[in-house]
């Protein structure tokens, strides 16, 4: 892995093209990125919890979660994550197309580390997912994983 630190991040995304486009930031990093998706908030509190189908899932080093996803959005999933005694210390970025003041608020009433709206742009994006990998995996101290 060319002497690259590994990391793996879950990513709650319903978006296709979203998912790709954190996808290839990620590989272009400095990191080597084990990213895992899912789609909507249930299937990201199964693979958390290793349930089925995710019985041999890796906890992720931080999560970077959507807020307006079907079945379950991301508020509810959030609360969900930080009311468990298992996952609390996962950090949670929310990475998401909303400027709401309700919506920012909420989301560090609810515990994320922080809130950060998607660009339009494809460049702009890719600089918003390598900005993340530079901050939470060089500047910021991590807890090890269990």
């Amino acid at each position: 892995m060319n002497g690259r630190k590994v990391v793996d991040i879950l990513l709650v995304e319903d978006d296709a093209g979203d998912v790709e486009l954190t996808r290839e930031g990620l590989a272009a990093g400095k990191m080597f990125v084990n990213m895992h998706t899912v789609d909507d908030g249930i299937k990201a509190l199964r693979y958390l919890r290793r349930e089925e189908p995710y019985a041999d899932a890796v906890r992720p080093d931080i999560i970077l979660l959507d807020l307006n996803m079907p079945r379950m959005d991301g508020r509810e999933t959030l609360k969900e994550i930080k009311s468990d005694e298992r996952l609390r210390s996962i950090p949670v970025v929310v990475l998401t197309t909303s400027e709401s003041e309700t919506d920012i608020f909420k989301s560090y009433d609810l515990g994320a580390s922080c809130y950060i709206s998607k660009p339009v742009g494809f460049d702009d994006f890719l600089k918003v997912v390598r900005s993340l990998e530079d901050f939470w995996f060089t500047v910021v101290k991590m807890p090890s994983k269990d």
